[in-house]
């Protein structure tokens, strides 16, 4: 599947109503309304927009990407009217290792890929690079899921942020929407 550009497009309207912007790490994003998920190379316009592209699975064994094409449905399900948008910037100490450096932190010590598919099929994501396009976040991982599985999606959360990964976190955003 080739890259797919996205822009995140916080507006006065969207499809999703925004419902809380909080900082975890570092400074907030200015409150909106509404956002809109934008597929595609477009130009988009907002409050503020935060683009990404999807890529190639950098730090995935073949093993990894097998069982999370088993497990993980898609995008955009009808029951799946909660969604999280959590833009991520990560140390400059991060990216000075190298990159089996970094998949040695994200696997063999915090289990990042094996703490996701515990909660799939009722979370589904999807990663957008950013840090190539000169945004201000890495990362862009949005979430969906239907309402009974809000607390499993907590959960998920919780965790990942306790793992040895997220010391290398100096910016993350917490962005939770709803949709009608």
């Amino acid at each position: 599947m080739p890259p797919l550009h996205v822009a995140f497009c916080a507006a006065a309207s969207g499809a999703w109503r925004i419902d809380s912007i909080d900082s975890v790490v570092g400074e907030a994003l200015p409150r909106a309304a509404r956002l809109d998920v934008v597929e595609g190379a477009e130009l988009v316009h907002g409050e503020w927009v935060l683009r990404g592209v999807t890529s190639n699975a950098r730090y995935t064994r073949r093993d990894e990407l097998e069982a999370l094409a088993a497990r993980q449905e898609g995008l955009g399900r009808p029951a799946a009217t909660r969604a999280a948008l959590i833009p991520i910037r990560k140390s400059e100490s991060w990216w000075a290792l190298a990159q089996d450096e970094r998949r040695a932190i994200m696997e063999e010590q915090s289990r990042d890929i094996a703490i996701g598919l515990e909660y799939l099929p009722g979370v589904a994501r999807r990663l957008h690079h950013a840090r190539e396009l000169g945004e201000p976040f890495d990362f862009l991982t949005w979430f969906e899921f239907a309402p009974e599985h809000a607390s499993d999606f907590e959960t998920l959360v919780t965790r990942l942020r306790a793992t040895p990964e997220w010391r290398y976190v100096e910016r993350e955003v917490d962005i939770r929407l709803s949709r009608e």
